[in-house]
């Protein structure tokens, strides 16, 4: 089988074109170092021309208003490619509870970008996941000083991102879901008790002060972003994984 991966150089495409090659598949990755850009189109034609899958795991390069345009342009570059060329699976990697915080524009956009996938003319998969853990300390900075950072108490599942990549994997290489799966971590922390965690884990003395109106997380409500009871569950922890990783 041969599966064109977009965003196939970043931290999860990396390891889901290396974990397909291994199953013995044909996993080309495809991104913006490699001449193509599904926003543009350039190049897009000729990395989906005899893949059996298209998987779409680029993500906007901001947050803000910009998020939107960015996934209607891809996303409708990458299905009409994908349709031309005859691609019988479409696979995107979107967020768990996207569809659930609607005051955020990026997850608002991630719901458009599923829409736009179920809507399209390729059969699907989506595959959802919470928080990597690679992505907590870029949360910490969002509302850190030099003494001090500010967390709401969210709480958050986080996941390992090499989890997440298996489970991409595995679903690319089936047929497809015409629906959703989920992958989250363990366990839930709330933000600042994660917080307290990861600075206390490198050595950090700074202090995390509760509160309720830090950063993009205080607008998620409840346990929005946490995994449903049908999700599949990883076994790393976040501690291992602090401990393993330094």
């Amino acid at each position: 089988m041969k599966v064109a991966v977009f965003g196939g150089t970043g931290r999860i495409g990396s390891r889901v074109v290396a974990l397909l090659d291994a199953a013995g598949h044909e996993a080309v990755p495809h991104g913006l170092s490699t001449g193509v850009d599904l926003v543009s189109g350039r190049g897009v034609a000729g990395a989906v021309r005899g893949a059996d899958v298209a998987v779409n795991l680029t993500n906007s390069p901001t947050f803000d208003e910009a998020s939107p345009a960015f996934f209607r342009a891809s996303m409708d570059t990458l299905l009409t490619a994908a349709r031309d060329a005859d691609v019988s699976h479409a696979v995107v990697l979107s967020i768990v509870g996207a569809d659930r915080v609607p005051d955020v524009v990026h997850y608002r956009a991630k719901v458009l970008q599923e829409d736009l996938l179920k809507e399209g003319p390729v059969p699907y998969s989506i595959v959802r996941a919470t928080q990597f853990f690679e992505f907590v300390d870029t949360v910490l900075s969002w509302t850190a000083d030099a003494d001090t950072v500010r967390l709401p108490t969210t709480p958050l599942q986080p996941v390992a991102a090499a989890d997440v990549a298996r489970v991409v994997a595995d679903v690319s290489a089936g047929p497809p879901l015409t629906g959703t799966v989920e992958v989250a971590g363990p366990e839930v922390y709330p933000l600042d008790e994660l917080g307290r965690i990861t600075l206390a884990a490198h050595g950090d003395g700074r202090t995390v002060v509760t509160d309720p109106t830090a950063g993009l997380y205080a607008a998620v409500p409840d346990d929005a972003i946490t995994a449903g009871e049908d999700a599949l569950i990883a076994t790393t922890t976040y501690r291992d994984w602090l401990a393993a990783t330094g």
